[in-house]
């Protein structure tokens, strides 16, 4: 990768830290689900440069969350690697052949529903093994909190990103 690239992604991987730690609202029928728009700066990183580019920045920016923010340490790690980086595959596969506004909102959807999905899955196996939830519970929480809560938190930050993303795209591909 070149070295603007780098500098670029690693002030896009600076600016979700920073909207971690301003902005988190508690979904009220289950307030250990928090929303936060970290994720918005990774998904533009996506579309900028590609799901790799997407993928690596998910990545670093989880284990900052997890490790050094004070977040839920290696279930948040794992859990958000999951979920923003198969929004980052789905949406910057897609959004990477055709960059179109109609691509853009197809690739962001397409995002959102992989994501919800496989938080589901990620969440029926990995939440009863590290919060020692009965799987059951897990089970009886799908239709009513997790779905809603991932189809929100994944969809307002792909709106954002949608509306952001041409904005700051100058930015990104503008060599030094």
């Amino acid at each position: 990768m070149k070295t603007s690239r780098l500098a670029k992604m690693a002030l896009m991987a600076a600016i979700s830290c920073v909207l971690v730690l301003l902005i988190r609202i508690p979904f009220p029928p289950a307030p250990f689900l928090v929303y936060d728009p970290a994720d918005v700066p990774i998904y533009i990183t996506t579309f900028a440069f590609g799901p790799a580019a997407g993928v690596i920045l998910t990545v670093i920016v989880s284990f900052i969350q997890a490790f050094m923010l004070g977040g839920d340490f290696v279930y948040g790690f794992v859990m958000h690697v999951f979920a923003t980086g198969m929004f980052a595959v789905t949406a910057g596969a897609i959004y990477k052949h055709k960059k179109t506004k109609k691509e853009a909102i197809i690739a962001l959807a397409a995002g959102v529903i992989i994501a919800t999905a496989v938080m589901c899955v990620m969440n029926i196996l990995v939440t009863p093994h590290y919060m020692g939830a009965p799987r059951e519970a897990v089970l009886a929480m799908i239709v009513p909190v997790i779905i809603p809560f991932n189809l929100i938190k994944a969809g307002l930050n792909a709106v954002i990103t949608f509306f952001v993303y041409k904005r700051i795209s100058g930015f990104l591909h503008k060599e030094a």
